[in-house]
């Protein structure tokens, strides 16, 4: 009826994505929940995986960890620091803290396919502990990757920096090196998306999991 006035429930955004980025995003009803939530990716016991396409020299590994510094350069921009510098008090006053991710391929050029999500089991013996700048090969072919990705911790564009570090730059991810333009298409934004989060139900305690479908772009690489 004219002029009743509708009541709609108050939502609350535990997570954040950034631009470009799809995927899960949790949404509750309850203030409450929200908190237990927001803390519960705080406190790293939120599992996360996603999905990228990368453009850059084919990995001579199938999976790899890296372990690094975070923080911003002395221009304000996200970067991957040394391990050594965690702890250390930049310029603005904040200090470097610790980033890790894990990765697998899934596919190269469209040879390989979607692997179910399984637990990520580090392989000590290919860990990367960043200890110095990253020396981008030059004149090497460039392939088309799909990745998955494990974030162990939270930080800032993380997923992008590490594979900034790494050579393989997200397609479309301008602000981290990523190709701009491949095979004639133009790609204005990066192709990252949130697939999973696995966590302990914020009230029964029970462990929960939320997938999203694999975006366009990603079927059509695991397809080729």
């Amino acid at each position: 009826m004219s002029g009743t006035k509708v009541n709609f429930p108050e939502l609350h955004l535990a997570n954040r994505l950034d631009r470009d980025t799809s995927g899960v995003m949790l949404i509750t009803k309850s203030h409450k929940v929200a908190s237990k939530l927001v803390k519960a990716f705080t406190d790293h016991k939120v599992t996360k995986t996603y999905i990228a396409l990368c453009v850059g020299p084919a990995p001579r590994w199938e999976k790899i960890t890296i372990k690094s510094g975070h923080g911003r350069s002395k221009f304000g921009v996200w970067r991957v620091y040394a391990s050594s510098d965690v702890g250390r008090t930049l310029p603005g006053g904040s200090l470097v803290k610790d980033m890790e991710t894990s990765f697998e391929v899934l596919s190269i050029n469209g040879q390989g396919s979607f692997k179910e999500l399984s637990e990520f089991r580090k392989d000590e013996e290919n860990t990367i502990v960043v200890e110095e700048k990253a020396v981008p090969e030059s004149d090497v072919k460039k392939d088309e990757i799909v990745i998955r990705a494990y974030p162990r911790s939270g930080r800032t564009h993380q997923i992008r920096l590490h594979c900034q570090y790494l050579g393989i730059s997200i397609r479309g991810d301008v602000k981290y090196e990523g190709i701009y333009e491949w095979e004639g298409r133009i790609y204005d934004g990066h192709e990252l998306h949130a697939e999973s989060l696995s966590f302990e139900h914020p009230v029964t305690g029970l462990p929960i999991m939320f997938q999203a479908p694999l975006p366009l772009w990603a079927g059509q690489a695991l397809q080729h």
